[in-house]
């Protein structure tokens, strides 16, 4: 088994690839390498999900996730002077990532700008006057791309392509114990997904497990539900985050979280009861908003018993923060989880 990158350093590997929703073949490719480095042998299905079957051979009593999609935007029309009108994919807001370099993913990657105008106006027409009343929405956003309609359609753009944050705005921030920078959801639990595989590669379960790095999940868990629709296990495992927010408080630390309810699903009394008596520190959470591959499956009947296990997380959505231990306790609770629903 080849040597994998300690925590930090492949979470740094993975938020260097830019992944939107139904376009993160490149990111798949590389988490294949990884696994094969592990020493399973993966597979991408038609959704372009990555899947890896671990322990013995049979149906899985067990899926776990974690996501390969990140926030991103998509475009809905080309202007006359080559900008870009656009849309979010999944639950960004203009003011997280503000005016910033971005990547237009067509044929060959586009340099671009997101842009909401100058400042030095009293105009009701300018975005800027506009949001001291109201929030700004994307559709008063656009992509300046410093090329004619023509140009850019040539380069394949057009209304559904995706644009992503430029690579240059990803290099991360570490400031003490702490880890800063954008798409750590769910990047990190990429991370910890990958290195709960070669834990289970050193010690096997005694269970048939099949380990999902899904797509779309930001848009609605579509590439889980179309594992779970052929599978239908008794546990679904999602690796999330642990939003640091008022009304369900959780200290943004290395302790892991749990779910016990979100948007979607509620998880089963008897998987918080053994969650709770593991030995091992967790934060326990009631959310009024959010979903994982887990409850979004569930809420469709694809898995019996959904569980979702965070890292704290602060800023979600945005220029995320985490403790730098927090990808390791994530990997213990669920090493510790799937053995006890395997015994």
């Amino acid at each position: 088994m080849a040597n994998m990158p300690k925590a930090v350093d492949l979470l740094q590997d993975l938020v260097n690839i830019p992944a939107p929703p139904g376009q993160e073949g490149e990111l798949a490719q590389i988490v294949c390498d990884k696994v094969r480095a592990i020493g399973f042998e993966p597979s991408i299905d038609a959704k372009g999900n990555v899947v890896v079957a671990v322990g013995p051979v049979g149906d899985p009593k067990v899926v776990v996730t974690a996501h390969l999609d990140e926030l991103a935007l998509m475009v809905t029309a080309i202007l006359r002077d080559g900008s870009l009108l656009v849309t979010n994919l999944g639950g960004v807001q203009p003011w997280k990532w503000g005016e910033t370099p971005v990547e237009i993913m067509a044929n060959e990657p586009i340099p671009g700008i997101l842009s909401f105008g100058s400042v030095h106006t009293e105009s009701r027409e300018s975005t800027i006057v506009q949001g001291k009343s109201r929030p700004i929405e994307w559709n008063q956003t656009s992509v300046f791309t410093g090329r004619t309609p023509e140009a850019i359609a040539k380069m394949g753009v057009r209304p559904g392509t995706r644009i992503a944050m430029a690579r240059s705005r990803r290099a991360m921030t570490k400031i003490g114990e702490y880890i800063g920078g954008y798409f750590l959801d769910d990047r990190a639990d990429l991370a910890a997904w990958l290195l709960l595989l070669r834990r289970l590669k050193e010690a096997p379960p005694s269970i048939p497990i099949l380990f999902a790095a899904t797509v779309c999940e930001e848009v609605g868990g579509h590439g889980a539900l179309y594992v779970l629709q052929g599978t239908r296990p008794e546990f679904c495992v999602a690796l999330e985050l642990g939003p640091v927010v008022p009304d369900s408080p959780v200290e943004l630390s290395a302790i892991p979280t749990v779910w016990a309810h979100d948007s979607f699903a509620a998880t089963d009394s008897r998987d918080l009861d053994i969650l709770a008596n593991l030995g091992q520190e967790v934060q326990f959470q009631v959310l009024s908003r959010g979903g994982s591959d887990a409850s979004c499956a569930a809420s469709n009947g694809l898995c019996a018993r959904p569980v979702t296990l965070g890292i704290p997380m602060e800023n979600t959505h945005g220029y995320e923060i985490i403790h730098r231990h927090g990808i390791d306790r994530l990997v213990d609770l669920t090493v510790a989880y799937l053995s006890a629903i395997a015994a």
